[in-house]
């Protein structure tokens, strides 16, 4: 933990509800760009990009998937029932006909016993899903779904039955349109109940523009939970409980990152940033002789607890030896870091960032990069006619000593 309170206060200011984009443009890449460096802002449009990264860069995006994780029951009575998939207990892709998730429950109250049934899907995909409730985990629920093909994974049910989660703040229903732009079009493996907004804005002529640069790609798997629509809601921000997300990082990145750690490493989005930064943790661990076994877990206060000087080279190349050591070509886990004012970026050199809403983890993140001019940029975003939020517009980010 910090050694000095972190009032939350600090961190907010005035959003108005007209500045939230409820939905997004016609095409991704046309949405402003602000781009801050060297005390400057710049205001561009994402399509030029490629522009304002330095010659070389690599970029590390997040492959996650979103999946549809509202699931909408009725019961007899008529009261609506939904259920938020949150993390199974198990894989995404089970099959069996049989699975046990944690879930948030709404209407919660009105759904006392019994089961809930859901018929999805036409002809032969047709498919019926019941749901039962099972004990309480802090502010969510066990949940059990069985459904009548078990030859099918639960995955696939999930898409014939659920709905987009759009972000609360969007204040509407998800659309047709939102299953296809609440989605990055790298989007790869499912688990997500949340999209890495950043990368909403990239269509293949951007990535070839970025490319032309001589800039490179390279991709992790961070599934964003719910939690990161949480507010801090307590006075300090050092009193608030950060949630934990699954990463799982592929040997290949691994090299590259080694091969460019004196460039310019560049994550879009703040789940690649924390997943970036949670390596450089996870390498220190394994320098002093920590095992992880199956799984691996990085506290959200763990960058804050002792001074590290460890260089970010050999903290990578930890990881990097303990794969070869035990042949294998990933390594996944959870992490629940929170990046505060205060803390020195090990890996990432800037970001890619969509604007965050008030007091939020996600601005605290941005403040640790670009410091208190954090203030100066929104204040800029707000004047300037910069839609905010999921669907809103872009931003690059440099820290203050670039």
């Amino acid at each position: 933990m910090t050694e000095f309170p972190i009032n939350i206060t600090d961190f907010d200011y005035p959003l108005p509800e007209n500045r939230i984009a409820k939905y997004p443009l016609s095409e991704r890449d046309q949405s402003k760009l602000l781009v801050y460096k060297d005390h400057n802002i710049i205001e561009s449009a994402f399509q030029n990009i490629s522009e304002h990264l330095p010659t070389g860069s690599l970029l590390i995006f997040n492959n996650t998937r979103v999946i549809r994780a509202r699931l909408i029951f009725q019961k007899e009575s008529g009261t609506r029932i939904e259920i938020f998939c949150l993390q199974p207990e198990g894989s995404y892709g089970q099959t069996g006909g049989k699975v046990t998730w944690k879930c948030l429950i709404g209407n919660a109250k009105r759904w006392k016993s019994g089961n809930l049934e859901l018929i999805a899907g036409d002809g032969d995909e047709q498919v019926t899903l019941t749901a039962t409730r099972g004990e309480q985990i802090a502010d969510a629920h066990r949940v059990t779904f069985t459904w009548n093909k078990p030859g099918i994974a639960f995955e696939q049910v999930l898409e014939l039955a659920g709905k987009i989660p759009l972000p609360p703040y969007l204040n509407r229903a998800p659309e047709l349109s939102d299953a296809e732009r609440y989605q990055t079009i790298y989007a790869q493996f499912n688990g997500s109940v949340a999209a890495p907004t950043a990368g909403l804005h990239f269509t293949p002529k951007v990535l070839e523009s970025i490319e032309a640069k001589d800039c490179r790609f390279e991709y992790l798997t961070l599934h964003v939970g719910a939690g990161t629509f949480k507010p801090v809601s307590v006075d300090d921000a050092r009193q608030h409980t950060m949630h934990e997300e699954e990463l799982i990082v592929e040997k290949q990145l691994i090299i590259k990152l080694l091969q460019n750690i004196s460039g310019n490493i560049i994550p879009v989005g703040t789940t690649s940033m924390r997943s970036l930064e949670s390596l450089y943790w996870l390498g220190c661990r394994l320098l002093n002789g920590y095992d992880p076994g199956q799984s691996f877990f990085i506290d959200q206060w763990e960058p804050y607890q002792n001074e590290v000087k460890t260089p970010a080279s050999e903290a990578l190349q930890a990881i990097f030896d303990y794969l070869n050591r035990n042949n294998l070509q990933s390594v996944s886990g959870f992490t629940q870091i929170m990046i505060v004012p205060g803390y020195r970026f090990r890996i990432c050199k800037a970001l890619i960032t969509n604007f965050h809403q008030p007091q939020s983890t996600l601005l605290l993140l941005v403040a640790a990069l670009i410091g208190k001019n954090w203030e100066k940029v929104y204040k800029y975003a707000l004047e300037n006619d910069f839609r905010f939020l999921s669907y809103g517009d872009s931003c690059l980010f440099f820290p203050a000593n670039s």
